[in-house]
């Protein structure tokens, strides 16, 4: 049922974007409420899936316009057994709302998809708890925690699944595990806080280097996201042979702290024009990065404007 489950594109050279925040973009922008920041909750009714897809086709057309491919992640960031029992859906019903997501985005890529601009669905999946505040959960647990959810994306045309915000290498290395067990490619996407380290204290290197080494190298790419970049940029070693499984940028607008960005009533959009030549910065330093997008507080302004600033002028060559 996959189309690129058994070869990823962007592994092969191309660059791809993705979307930016969609929950805050949701809320923020589209005034829609979100219960627990959970966007999946629109899957439920025809004007639910009609906001989603609008939320998504100004990114399908930024990638169109500059001939790239694009990664598309479903809306199931919270659509996990603990976050949906919050929201009083069975089982099956979060099954089923996984289902659709996929489904969903499919009809999209019917619509956007071209010859060379190849487009990637991928599962995503969000932390146990929240991704701000570290929770214990050892990888056996995080294992058995996120392989239902996977599962479902298994057996749908998902490409690969994306597990992003994670701040606990012990559930990093339990989604690789279930995506590999379940024969379906992961990205891990981690997030730290303004000193470059994760909330445990722990560095990027022994996130990527510990999840590596703990699941036989499972993660077909690492990213980081929801974090602004002037938080990592120097921890980010070029030289170093761990960085170069770091394949994805997904970075905040904002350059406020996660406690901050809690405690705000509104939304820090930043400078898209800034974050764009941070990213081409990051990407003079680290030209093997593939894939560009936003999170919290970014939208198709701020991936247009990495866009232009990272990407040739379409007809150009590299």
């Amino acid at each position: 049922m996959s189309k690129y489950r058994n070869r990823l594109p962007q592994l092969t050279g191309q660059t791809f974007i993705t979307d930016g925040g969609m929950e805050t973009s949701l809320i923020f922008h589209e005034g829609i409420e979100l219960p627990h920041f959970a966007s999946f909750v629109l899957l439920a009714s025809p004007d639910g899936r009609r906001k989603l897809k609008h939320y998504y086709r100004p990114y399908l057309d930024i990638a169109r316009q500059h001939g790239t491919g694009f990664v598309l992640d479903t809306a199931t960031w919270r659509a996990s057994a603990d976050w949906g029992n919050k929201l009083g859906y069975s089982p099956e019903a979060l099954r089923a709302a996984n289902e659709t997501a996929v489904d969903l985005v499919a009809e999209l890529r019917a619509e956007f998809e071209g010859p060379q601009r190849p487009i990637v669905i991928s599962g995503a999946i969000g932390p146990r708890g929240d991704g701000y505040k570290a929770g214990p959960m050892d990888a056996s647990e995080a294992e058995d925690y996120h392989a239902e959810q996977i599962a479902t994306f298994a057996g749908t045309e998902a490409d690969m699944v994306s597990a992003v915000t994670l701040n606990n290498i012990d559930e990093a290395i339990g989604v690789a595990r279930a995506a590999k067990a379940h024969g379906i490619p992961s990205a891990i996407a981690f997030t730290v806080e303004t000193d470059g380290r994760l909330v445990t204290g722990r560095s990027i290197q022994d996130a990527i280097e510990t999840t590596d080494s703990a699941s036989g190298g499972a993660p077909a790419y690492y990213m980081i996201n929801c974090a602004h970049p002037k938080h990592f940029e120097a921890a980010l070693d070029h030289r170093s042979s761990w960085v170069k499984r770091i394949w994805g940028i997904r970075a905040n607008a904002s350059a406020m702290s996660h406690a901050e960005l809690d405690e705000s009533e509104t939304l820090d959009a930043g400078d898209p024009i800034d974050l764009g030549n941070r990213y081409r910065r990051l990407l003079a330093r680290m030209p093997h990065i593939r894939v560009l997008g936003g999170c919290c507080g970014t939208d198709h302004r701020h991936v247009a404007a990495i866009c232009e600033a990272c990407l040739p002028p379409q007809g150009a060559t590299a």
